[in-house]
């Protein structure tokens, strides 16, 4: 780079040489220029103003990348992706770095002058990047700093309604942005905050706590007013009855808004008589006003529960008139359990029939093998528990116990024609007259000719255990035919018996005739 001492143009000169004067203002300037040649064809120095330009403006641009100043610049035209900007040189300003705000026109500052941080440099491809909305953020963070030294808890400040989410609202404190999360809007219920604000208003809120490092600051509007609870009226008490509007249902129950920002809790239980477990949706919805009785109040905690079954008539009211034992009734299958049915009387009034009370006759694993959900039955009150308000029912008690009549016939060691229906681990399962079923032990299914009964296959049975309690009969076959063995055996046991007797009998009588011939030869 050389400076040089370059003289106003006379008239009769070259145009070349007549354009100095579009950036000269007088004999005498002294400028700075870039050496192009030493020598051109016409043996002159050959100079360049322009090329001079851009390596200080190089200069300067990287000086000012390194140390973080700002440099200005015009927009002069959009491109691909965001703004082409001279800072004298071409550089590239991203769309997202125009504004902190998303900016859709880029139009608008085409010609515009502004200050640009230079954020990237690339000499080799001569490349530029620039950012406004670095300088912008540089500014608010400064301006967030002075903000936050000034913040203390319970202050009320007037901000400026920036965004809305569906969790809360978003507040301009003028260069710090604070939080009011959705449940510090209103002491009242609030199903999205654009119920309660709008974008770009201007709101008066008070400071519930902030974090210096995070910059974090959490704000309240609610606050600024007087809690509804405090305007409860003072001679409501429990056992009173309060009209209210639903507000909000859940599954275990339904919210009820009995005064602006007063709110009690309905338990699903509280909801009817009845015993089955139901969803508050089964008896609610949003927007239902219902009448209600106060369960408990505590101003304190500010907590109210709330009952609508307390308004109906209790069904358990006179029960024992209604449903005394040993009457009967018909009754809903409402549910089971591995031990029985739950059933419905009435609504409010539930019973269970035990498993074991369900049938005489069959063996039953689940009550659902029995019956179904909604299937009506026959039922007979075994007992009432008015304290615990339960009733045992049973359902087989409205018939004949078939067992005391099987009792009499398959005695023990009673024998009856069976066809065996089923195996089980090679044990069979035997049909028996009357459809009863019997059970006959591995050993018991063994034949004459060694071989084992199989399934259809008929015989005769000899009943070796009847028990009632179970409802179990044990049977054999083997016994049959083993029978016929040892019946002869005992005969053949007889014969010999009778045999060795006789004899037994001579043997005596020889030895009291030798006695009494000795007697009388010692006689003599």
């Amino acid at each position: 780079m050389a400076k040089f001492e370059l003289k106003l143009p006379k008239m009769g000169e070259s145009v070349a040489e007549a354009t100095i004067t579009t950036w000269l203002k007088e004999v005498g300037d002294t400028i700075e220029v870039y050496l192009d040649k030493l020598e051109s064809h016409l043996g002159n120095l050959v100079l360049s103003k322009d090329k001079a330009e851009i390596l200080q403006a190089w200069d300067r641009i990287s000086e000012a990348c390194e140390k973080g100043d700002p440099v200005q610049g015009t927009v002069i035209a959009k491109v691909k992706g965001g703004l082409s900007v001279d800072i004298g040189v071409k550089a590239f300003l991203p769309g997202s770095q125009i504004d902190i705000r998303p900016t859709k026109n880029l139009d608008k500052f085409i010609g515009k002058t502004m200050e640009f941080k230079v954020v990237k440099i690339n000499e080799t491809f001569k490349n530029v990047v620039v950012s406004h909305k670095a300088l912008i953020e540089a500014e608010l963070e400064e301006q967030k700093k002075l903000i936050m030294k000034g913040l203390e808890q319970g202050q009320v400040i007037e901000g400026t309604v920036k965004n809305i989410t569906s969790y809360g609202v978003f507040v301009d404190l003028g260069g710090v942005d604070g939080l009011i999360h959705i449940t510090d809007l209103s002491w009242g219920r609030v199903n999205h905050p654009e119920e309660i604000v709008e974008l770009d208003q201007k709101i008066q809120v008070v400071i519930l706590d902030f974090d210096d490092n995070k910059k974090r600051i959490a704000l309240g509007l609610k606050q600024l007013s007087a809690h509804p609870w405090d305007a409860l009226d003072e001679n409501l008490k429990v056992g009173d009855t309060i009209k209210g509007k639903v507000v909000v249902l859940t599954d275990y129950g339904a919210f009820i808004e009995v005064a602006p920002g007063v709110e009690g809790l309905v338990h699903v239980s509280e909801m009817s008589w009845s015993q089955h477990l139901r969803t508050a949706n089964d008896f609610l919805k949003v927007g239902d006003e219902v009448e209600t009785q106060v369960l408990t109040l505590d101003r304190e905690e500010r907590k109210m529960s709330l009952g609508m079954k307390q308004l109906m008539p209790d069904p358990w009211a006179g029960i024992q008139d209604k449903y005394p034992v040993s009457s009967q009734h018909k009754a809903v299958v409402k549910n089971f359990t591995n031990f029985g049915v739950f059933v419905e009387l009435e609504e409010g009034i539930d019973g269970l029939i035990h498993i074991s009370d369900l049938s005489w006759e069959k063996k039953i694993k689940h009550p659902s093998d029995f019956c179904s959900v909604g299937q009506e039955l026959d039922v007979t009150v075994l007992e009432l528990d008015l304290e615990n308000r339960r009733l045992s029912l049973g359902h087989k008690q409205l018939q004949e116990n078939p067992w005391d009549t099987y009792e009499t016939i398959f005695t023990l060691d009673s024998v009856h024609e069976g066809t065996v229906i089923k195996l089980k681990d090679k044990a069979g399962i035997v049909s028996l007259p009357y459809g009863i079923e019997g059970f006959c032990p591995v050993k018991h299914m063994k034949k004459e000719d060694g071989s084992s009964l199989g399934v259809d296959e008929k015989a005769s049975f000899k009943v070796i255990e009847f028990n009632k309690e179970n409802k179990k009969i044990l049977v054999s076959h083997a016994l049959m035919w083993g029978e016929v063995e040892e019946s002869k055996r005992k005969a053949d046991r007889k014969a010999v018996s009778s045999n060795n007797a006789a004899a037994e009998k001579s043997t005596l009588g020889d030895i009291d005739a030798l006695a009494e011939l000795k007697a009388k030869m010692e006689g003599k």
